[in-house]
């Protein structure tokens, strides 16, 4: 039927006919055309509001999830968009990270482009100024900052101190762009950013192929024994261990490797560069980071590296909005875009390497794939300097008399 027959039909008045008189005379099957015709239209606009309506009604088990920590006294927002136009009323961000300042410079660029809304403040805490912070939190005067690290040896000190919004819950069910196994589960709010995993590094020139180590405890073996490799004093390396073997077993391991009688040194990044100056032979269990910033600085390409199993993998970097924040929401999209992909990417490119293993694309994660693990995750995270010190106890150095 075309618009013009239509519009006769419907139209009130005519010169002839009123438009209900020509619907009454119409044909039965000019009729139903236009019946079918206004039945069409008001399904589309039934089902076009229906859906829309849907659409911003979030999902059951969003809301669930957003009751029960509400319930437990957390803050859970259910809409991204929400979040994002909180910050943009808040318009500021101050930052205390434990990363570098390149790094922290690069995140803070990229992040202003996501947010140009936002403006960013961004310092690096130096390692001694962990305390002098947590004791600011104390007096209730944390100096202004939305976003803070938390020292892994001060980490239970700094929780009470921290704005209790459920990150946790709101990666779950995908409000934030966080993986979950970042975040704290004991505590929901902090966000472990970056990951260590433990390496062995070598000089090719100078160490025969059959004394690189294929397992860890090759270190134990004759040919190794008396001043053969270096060991770092720091026993961060053995420390982590444990989730893969046990206390007791790694305790054994450190006296073992402690009676090869290493050199003993401190520091990853000076003794990596001992080896490619010749000085050293073999390294146990450096970063993989320090080895590989070591290797961009080696013209002779003398510096091996080797990945054994089970990698000691070490989350940290953990970062969470601070109590008192003034500006947390625009600290909640800082958070998502350190933990997002390209935060990530910027992690592995500025610090380098040390990004989460958490997150699919990094070199971390790319690299231990479908290798076993002695991962430090959060269930050991406040436990490693318990482990720590038990190792140091277990190298049995020669303790200062009184």
């Amino acid at each position: 039927m075309s618009r013009t027959r239509l519009s006769l039909w419907l139209q009130p008045d005519s010169e002839n006919h009123r438009g209900v008189a020509q619907f009454t005379e119409a044909s039965p099957r000019l009729r139903d055309e236009i019946i079918v015709h206004a039945l069409s239209v008001l399904l589309c606009i039934f089902f076009l509001t229906h859906f829309a309506t849907a659409a911003s009604i979030p999902a059951p088990s969003l809301l669930k999830a957003a009751a029960e920590a509400r319930a437990k006294g957390y803050i859970f927002e259910t809409s991204h968009d929400e979040i994002v136009a909180k910050a943009k009323t808040e318009g500021r961000l101050r930052v205390l990270s434990g990363l570098d300042q390149q790094a922290n410079s690069a995140i803070r660029d990229a992040f202003k482009k996501r947010y140009p809304f936002i403006e960013v403040h961004v310092e690096e805490i130096p390692v001694e100024a962990g305390q002098r912070l947590l004791l600011e939190m104390r007096t209730g005067k944390p100096g202004n900052w939305d976003v803070n690290h938390l020292a892994i040896d001060l980490y239970p000190e700094y929780l009470p101190y921290q704005k209790k919004f459920d990150i946790l819950g709101m990666a779950r069910e995908g409000v934030l762009n966080i993986p979950a196994q970042m975040v704290d589960p004991a505590n929901r709010n902090v966000v472990a950013l970056g990951s260590d995993i433990q390496v062995i590094a070598y000089n090719t020139k100078l160490l025969p192929a059959a004394l690189i180590p294929e397992q860890w405890t090759d270190f134990l073996r004759p040919e190794l024994k008396g001043r053969k490799f270096v060991a770092d004093i720091r026993t961060t390396a053995i420390a982590s261990f444990v989730p893969a073997w046990g206390l007791e077993k790694t305790l054994e391991f450190a006296r073992n490797l402690a009676a090869q009688k290493p050199v003993w040194a401190r520091g990853y990044t000076r003794v990596a560069a001992g080896l490619v100056a010749g000085e050293h032979k073999l390294f146990f269990g450096p970063t993989y980071g320090s080895v590989r910033r070591a290797q961009a600085k080696d013209p002779s390409g003398s510096l091996g590296i080797k990945v054994l199993e089970p990698v000691p993998t070490r989350i940290g970097d953990a970062h969470a909005v601070q109590e008192k924040a003034g500006n947390p929401y625009a600290a909640l999209l800082w958070l998502e875009f350190q933990a997002g992909p390209e935060g990530q990417k910027i992690l592995d490119d500025a610090i380098p390497y040390g990004a989460s293993v958490y997150a699919s694309a990094t070199v971390q994660a790319q690299l231990t794939a479908g290798k076993k693990l002695s991962l430090v995750d959060w269930s050991h995270f406040t436990k490693m300097q318990e482990y720590m010190g038990k190792t140091f106890e277990a190298y049995g150095f020669p303790k200062a008399e009184r």
